[in-house]
């Protein structure tokens, strides 16, 4: 099936059965979308945390307005942006590039210099807001994954952020929780809207040709 096919297919799943669990190798790629997705001068400033564990997503659940899909899908991906823009987290990145790519480039290495002049001293929470908006770029390209793997997803802003950071320990890991998308597979007939026809504005009133 094309993947247009597919994204025409998907929609944020309101019922899942708990019965069916999502193979391992499809979380693997849908986790693997968001870590090949393209981030702000390669520096990945976002994690997922995938939490499969019952008692966890359960004390999620509380603190997402008991979302029922966060426990009756088989996994739970957080995704969870840096916290700040550090020299330590820019240096780490830009030597991980270096290593894996086996040499340094002048550019490459005056490029860091200028992140290293301009990111460390703004504020905490325009670094943050920016490293959320990378984190939803990797976000996006998890839920396409999973329509492509044919895995029902709901992406979730409904919760708690800071409730679900100290359920999940990411403070001491200089990380906060940005979005939720659980996995699993519709069960359509407790799914008010499964059968109901996807709705999107006309390509006419969505898309500016300037030629």
């Amino acid at each position: 099936m094309p993947l247009l096919d597919k994204l025409n297919w998907r929609y944020a799943t309101k019922k899942m059965d708990p019965a069916k669990a999502v193979a391992q190798d499809k979380v693997e790629r849908i986790v693997e979308a968001a870590r090949l997705a393209p981030t702000s001068s390669g520096l990945q400033p976002f994690e997922v945390i995938v939490v499969t564990n019952p008692a966890l997503r359960a004390r999620i659940q509380a603190v997402a307005w008991n979302q029922a899909q966060i426990t009756e899908g088989s996994h739970l991906l957080v995704f969870a942006a840096w916290d700040n823009y550090t020299a330590e987290r820019i240096n780490a990145m830009f030597d991980y590039t270096n290593q894996v790519r086996g040499f340094t480039n002048e550019g490459w290495e005056a490029y860091r210099q200028k992140l290293l002049a301009a990111y460390p001293g703004r504020d905490p929470q325009v670094n943050f807001e920016h490293a959320a908006r990378q984190a939803y770029i990797g976000f996006g390209a998890s839920v396409i994954a999973a329509a492509f793997e044919g895995v029902d997803a709901t992406p979730m802003e409904g919760f708690d952020p800071a409730a679900v950071d100290e359920i999940l320990g990411l403070q001491a890991r200089g990380l906060k929780s940005v979005t939720l998308l659980p996995l699993g597979y519709r069960q359509e007939s407790g799914d008010w809207l499964a059968k109901l026809q996807k709705v999107r504005r006309p390509r006419e009133q969505f898309v500016t040709e300037m030629n």
